[in-house]
C-alpha cells in the first residue's frame, strides 16, 4: 500500500492578495511607529529588540496550534545564522532610512529591490537574464536615479538628515535584495515559518546583549508604541507567510507596490509631509519596471512547468 501524497495547501488567490495588501498596510503603519518612536528619543536598537521580541511568542503559539514546535526543525543552523545577521542589518538600515527620510521617499527607494535582485541573480547565481528583463531593469534604474537626485547629492554631499537617509535607505534596499537571494536558497529546504522563527530567535542574541546599554525608562505611552511596533511586525510576518500559502509569488508580489500609496497617505496624515517632485517622477518608472519583472517571472515559471511536464 502506497503512502498518500502530501496535500498542497488550498489555493485562494483573492485571499492571498488580501493578505498581501494587509501586510503592506501594516508595514506602513509599523514605519509610522518607527518614526514616532525615534522622535521620542528611543534608540533604534531598542526598537529592533521589541520588534523581534513580540513576534517570537506569537510564532510559537502559531506553531503549537498547527502541529507543534517541530515545524521549526532545521538542519541548516549556519545558514539561518547568516540570514539572521543579514536580516538584522537590513532591518536596521530600513528603519534608519524611514527615520531620516519622508516615508514615501524611503518606500520608493525600497521598491527598487526587485530591480537589484535581477542584478544579483545574474552576478551571484549565474541566472540568465534576457533583453526584456534587462530593459525593465534599466528603466527602473533610471527611476531610482531620479528619486535619489544625484545632482543634488553630489553638490551637497551626504551631509544632513536627507543625504544620510538616502544613503542608508539605498543600503537597506541592497541588503533586502541580498536577503531575498538568501531566502530563495533557504526556501528549498525550510518552511517560511521556520525561516522567520530562526531569524527572530537568532537576532535576539546581539539585540539582547546591546539592549542594557541603550534602554531608558519609558512612559506608558512609549511602552504602547513599542508593543504596537512588535504586534504590527507580527501581523506583517504572518500576513506575508499566509499570502504565500494561498497564492503564488507572482500573484501576490505586485501588491507590494500598494505600500507606496499607504506611505504617501501615512506621511501626509501623521507627519504632514508629501513626496518630493523627483519621487513623483521616479516612482512610476520603478513601479512599472517591478511589475514587468514580476510578470516576466510568472511567464518564465509557466514555461518551466510546461517543460517539466512535457
Amino acid at each position: 500500500m502506497t503512502a498518500p501524497a502530501a496535500l498542497d495547501p488550498p489555493q485562494h488567490y483573492l485571499g492571498g492578495i488580501a493578505l498581501r495588501l494587509l501586510a503592506m498596510l501594516s508595514l506602513s503603519l509599523m514605519f509610522v511607529l518607527v518614526k514616532t518612536i525615534a522622535e521620542a528619543g528611543i534608540h533604534i536598537v531598542e526598537s529592533l529588540f521589541w520588534r523581534q521580541a513580540v513576534v517570537l511568542p506569537l510564532l510559537i503559539l502559531w506553531a503549537l496550534a498547527h502541529g507543534g514546535l517541530s515545524i521549526f526543525a532545521t538542519k541548516r543552523p549556519g545558514v539561518h545564522a547568516r540570514r539572521a545577521a543579514m536580516g538584522l542589518t537590513g532591518m536596521a538600515l530600513n528603519f534608519g532610512g524611514m527615520i531620516y527620510l519622508p516615508m514615501a521617499e524611503a518606500t520608493t527607494i525600497n521598491l527598487s529591490v526587485p530591480i537589484i535582485c535581477v542584478f544579483l541573480a545574474a552576478a551571484l547565481l549565474g541566472e540568465r537574464v534576457g533583453w526584456a528583463r534587462w530593459s525593465a531593469v534599466i528603466i527602473g534604474f533610471v527611476g531610482v536615479l531620479v528619486v535619489l537626485n544625484p545632482t543634488t547629492l553630489l553638490s551637497q554631499g551626504f551631509e544632513g538628515d536627507h543625504g544620510l537617509g538616502t544613503l542608508i535607505a539605498l543600503g537597506g534596499a541592497v541588503m533586502t535584495a541580498l536577503i531575498t537571494i538568501q531566502v530563495r536558497d533557504l526556501g528549498r529546504t525550510e518552511s517560511a515559518l521556520a525561516i522567520v522563527f530562526w531569524f527572530s530567535l537568532i537576532s535576539m542574541i546581539p539585540l539582547g546583549i546591546a539592549l542594557p546599554f541603550v534602554m531608558v525608562p519609558h512612559s506608558i505611552g512609549e511602552w504602547g508604541l513599542l508593543v504596537g511596533l512588535g504586534l504590527l511586525g507580527a501581523v506583517v510576518q504572518l500576513s506575508l507567510t499566509g499570502a504565500l500559502r494561498l497564492a503564488p509569488v507572482s500573484v501576490v508580489t505586485p501588491m507590494d507596490y500598494s505600500s507606496l500609496l499607504w506611505s504617501i497617505a501615512c506621511g501626509w496624515w501623521f507627519f504632514g509631509t508629501l513626496p518630493a517632485e523627483t519621487t513623483w517622477v521616479g516612482a512610476p518608472l520603478i513601479v512599472v519596471s517591478g511589475l514587468f519583472i514580476a510578470w516576466r517571472e510568472h511567464r518564465l515559471h509557466i514555461e518551466r512547468q510546461k517543460d517539466i511536464t512535457a
